[in-house]
């Protein structure tokens, strides 16, 4: 483990932590065409993704995500830059090492691969595997003090990537999943429970657990939420990231509901249940993670 690391697990203990928001969004709202490949952009366009990381350090966030959610082989491939892995993972990290400084720390982003293990899919374990070690070496390269394993729906799936991380020397490894309701309460898209969610990331080396997105979760059941994840982490500490709000269609464009007061107000709430870490996923911008630095470190 490195220094920084070490620094942000003691801060960490000290107290909670403020992480950043959307940055797909606010591409878009630079210029990223829709259905374009965002994760080009460390190499494209670094001033306009330096100027998203800025924005949210600028607003009071304590660690920002590196723009590499789809930066393994298996989603870049799509866009002909499967061979660009290391290269764009790299770039994109040191991109966000460079503003943060000393101010805040890097999390180093993998999300989903796109599809899905056998047997409910045709992706092989240890392809699946391969492509997670390839990219999170790439970000430990770049410089990111952390690895996020976000927005995860199969458990089996979250723990290859928090294998890898450990493999590839991550001395903090964040694992979160997006939940949904069901009739049996919170559950993954694939029916887990929270309780068995998280054990499965922590028996995989996970320090930190919780829960991002989820499109139809409100604010209040992500209170709800927040408890039972904390109640099902062993002594871990959890995040939560929730979206602004439910998504809905306005004049032919993607907006999303929650104000930046609205959502600010709810993250003492997510604190009060035990949590340590919060911030945005989908429609969270800047000024939401302002308001929410004004209400917990004010």
């Amino acid at each position: 483990m490195n220094l920084r690391t070490s620094l942000l697990l003691q801060e960490l203990g000290r107290r909670p932590l403020l992480c950043d928001g959307a940055t797909g969004t606010q591409l878009q709202l630079l210029g990223l065409a829709p259905g374009a490949c965002g994760e080009l952009w460390p190499v494209d366009h670094p001033e306009r993704l330096q100027q998203v990381h800025r924005a949210y350090l600028s607003a009071g966030a304590d660690l920002l995500t590196t723009n590499t959610f789809g930066g393994t082989s298996c989603v870049l491939a799509p866009h002909g830059a499967g061979g660009r892995v290391r290269e764009l993972n790299v770039a994109a990290a040191r991109l966000a090492r460079q503003i943060a400084g000393d101010r805040a720390w890097v999390l180093g982003d993998v999300g989903p691969f796109g599809g899905m293990l056998e047997p409910f899919g045709e992706a092989l374990p240890e392809d699946v595997a391969t492509a997670f070690r390839e990219q999170i070496a790439a970000l430990l390269e770049g410089g990111a003090d952390a690895i996020l394993v976000e927005t995860m729906s199969d458990p089996a799936e979250a723990v290859l990537a928090v294998e890898a991380a450990k493999a590839a020397g991550a001395g903090l490894v964040v694992a979160t999943f997006t939940f949904q309701q069901s009739p049996r309460g919170y559950r993954t898209m694939l029916g887990t429970s929270a309780a068995d969610a998280l054990s499965a990331v922590i028996a995989a080396g996970a320090d930190v657990v919780g829960a991002n997105c989820g499109t139809a979760l409100s604010l209040t059941d992500y209170e709800k939420l927040s408890a039972e994840l904390v109640a099902s982490a062993g002594g871990h500490p959890v995040i939560v990231q929730p979206n602004a709000g439910s998504p809905k269609l306005v004049d032919g464009k993607i907006c999303y509901e929650e104000s930046a007061a609205q959502f600010a107000e709810a993250a003492p709430r997510f604190l009060g249940a035990g949590a340590r870490i919060v911030g945005g996923c989908c429609g969270s911008t800047p000024a939401h993670i302002a308001a929410m630095a004004a209400l917990i470190k004010g």
